[in-house]
């Protein structure tokens, strides 16, 4: 499979920094059902999608896999029978950037036809 048709985002021309914890709060609050987990540099956000059974879990977690790949930032996924919990982190800034809120804002895209 190609990923031509999503050319891959290149990090290395921006600059990135940790978000403040008020810029956080007022950008997590643009985001349905995502949440704050972990302290320090392990901070993250986190939601957990549910499916209503094991082929829509994976077919969501294809789909976060090539826009992942695509944007060139790797969240961590839990994956169960009928749920993903989705975890994102900025490594490099030991906090949550905005690459973490664009990503979460596109994985939630990806459900948003189908509500």
């Amino acid at each position: 499979m190609t990923t031509s048709m999503l050319p891959k985002k290149d990090w290395s021309a921006q600059a990135r920094r940790a978000l403040s914890p008020t810029e956080i709060v007022t950008r997590l609050a643009d985001l349905q059902g995502w949440a704050l987990s972990g302290d320090g540099s392990a901070v993250a956000i986190e939601k957990t999608y549910r499916f209503a059974n094991y082929y829509e879990t994976i077919s969501f977690v294809n789909a976060v896999a090539f826009i992942a790949n695509a944007q060139d930032h790797h969240p961590d996924l839990s994956v169960h029978y009928d749920r993903c919990v989705v975890r994102l982190n900025t490594h490099d800034v030991k906090g949550i950037s905005t690459t973490d809120l664009e990503c979460a804002a596109r994985f939630d895209a990806l459900l948003a036809a189908s509500e």
